[in-house]
């Protein structure tokens, strides 16, 4: 397993979680099997908004005697009282609920805390004026609540909670059908979107992937957006090539469901290339790098996908991204301009030009950093 470093705390993460969209088919004896199945193999993530009610104590069985190599993210508005899920911003119905969940897991703290599931403004005015937010941040001043996340589908409103300067983690919808606006969910143009993870990035606000494969709609040519499929694999890097991403939260139904997706971690390059969704995105997103990595490899060593990243975080504000660069064994301005990088980039970047502009504005930066 591969981990990422929550940048608000220093708690390694697996950079594949667990989701729960698909477990709840399972016997709970099969659950519990898989969530402990799942640790053994080093997934330590798990996020808990489940469509029944039926999971909870199996993951609490699961770990018990492990609560402390596991993450649990828990959404404050999930309500589970029916024994199906249902969405609340009752705050006395928020309070039993999440009681209820943190006796079902036999644990008596939270990792993240989630405002649930607000992609709109009228929504977030909601949970204010109920005092959600105020009673998921005296939880994490008594240390019930280790860290306090946000899930949602739109840009502008993770904006608008970023804002608040109140997050450590976002769970937020990324794949190639989204952020190209192809599907229900694809709120934002590419940039927007794409703005949204820089920022994340820069201010040390992880992000937890959700519908990575579009509900698996995109593995499916019949249903993907695009007209053909895409594999697993593919949306998995895909997501996490994403500035600020630092899990990705598949369903799964049992272990061998499971030993697929972790398949990914030992896939060849070939198996993880999703260069191909440059044929067939939109022309808006034409000349825009997305750190795909396809133009590998360079000539002269350099790791482009990664000096279009710094570059970009740059741009946007985060200083670390600087010191990043320049610790970069090969750097924009070791370009060749072979023209290696333009010929294969599926998304028609002039790479060459570009490597110029980065090299000119990192050189540029030196003054007045």
């Amino acid at each position: 397993m591969e981990y990422r470093i929550l940048p608000h705390g220093g708690e390694p993460i697996s950079i594949i979680g667990l989701g729960t969209s698909s477990i709840q088919a399972a016997s709970e004896q099969e659950i519990e099997e898989t969530v402990r199945y799942a640790l053994e193999r080093g997934i330590n993530y798990f996020d808990m908004a489940s469509a029944e009610a039926k999971p909870f104590a199996a993951y609490g069985r699961a770990l018990k005697g492990n609560r402390d190599k596991a993450y649990f993210q828990i959404h404050f508005g999930a309500n589970y009282e029916t024994g199906t899920y249902g969405w609340t911003t009752n705050l006395d119905t928020i309070k039993r609920s999440v009681d209820w969940q943190l006796h079902a897991l036999q644990t008596d703290y939270i990792d993240f805390g989630f405002i649930h599931c607000i992609d709109d403004a009228a929504d977030l005015r909601k949970v204010e004026k109920a005092g959600v937010i105020r009673y998921i941040e005296d939880l994490k001043d008594q240390g019930v609540v280790r860290h306090i996340g946000l899930s949602s589908h739109t840009p502008s409103l993770a904006n608008q909670v970023l804002d608040m300067d109140i997050l450590d983690m976002l769970m937020f919808s990324i794949n190639p059908g989204y952020d190209y606006r192809k599907g229900d969910y694809g709120i934002g143009d590419m940039e927007e979107r794409m703005s949204l993870y820089r920022r994340c990035e820069k201010e040390g606000v992880g992000i937890s992937v959700m519908k990575a494969f579009s509900g698996g709609q995109l593995l499916d040519a019949k249903t993907s957006p695009f007209g053909q499929a895409l594999t697993e694999y593919q949306c998995l890097q895909y997501a996490l090539d994403k500035p600020g991403v630092l899990t990705v939260l598949p369903g799964i139904r049992g272990k061998a469901d499971l030993d697929r997706i972790l398949g990914f971690l030992e896939a060849e390059p070939g198996e993880t290339d999703y260069s191909v969704i440059g044929s067939f995105t939109p022309q808006d997103a034409s000349g825009k790098c997305v750190y795909c990595n396809h133009c590998k490899p360079c000539p002269a060593g350099l790791d482009i996908g990664l000096i279009n990243k710094y570059y970009d975080l740059a741009k946007a504000g985060d200083r670390l991204a600087y010191n990043h660069y320049e610790k970069l064994e090969k750097k924009a301005s070791d370009c060749l301009k072979c023209g290696h990088c333009n010929h294969r980039c599926p998304f028609h970047v002039d790479q060459v030009s570009r490597m110029e502009t980065i090299a000119s504005y990192f050189d540029n930066s030196k003054e007045t950093l």
